[in-house]
């Protein structure tokens, strides 16, 4: 069992670092429901599918992440907010590889 510290910026602006499981297979969408970062019903709206951008986030640290799926990429194009550092959550395994992971969360569209 490996669990990875990752850092979270809240849609307040607050910083939490928080640890995730890697044996799990958890997505960052369900880490962030799970420290309740966000109000319920905020985040994870459609439950992971990359079918409603609720989980959007930012990556601010130079992670190394899985290429985005066609869904993932068709879901930010209709989204709000969007940069180039825009990534969907719940399309974000997580795994040891996500060790050092520093994100921020799209403010709620």
């Amino acid at each position: 069992m490996v669990d990875i510290n990752i850092k979270i910026t809240d849609r307040e602006g607050k910083l939490h670092e928080v640890v995730a499981p890697t044996d799990m297979a958890m997505n960052l969408m369900e880490v962030v429901r799970s420290y309740e970062l966000a109000p319920e019903g905020t985040i994870g709206v459609c439950g992971g599918m990359a079918m409603c951008a609720s989980c959007q986030c930012y990556v601010v640290s130079e992670t190394e992440l899985p290429e985005m799926s066609d869904d993932e990429e068709a879901m930010l194009a209709e989204a709000f907010d969007v940069k180039d550092n825009s990534r969907l959550g719940c399309q974000i395994q997580i795994t040891p590889e996500m060790q050092g992971l520093e994100v921020e969360l799209a403010p709620e569209s």
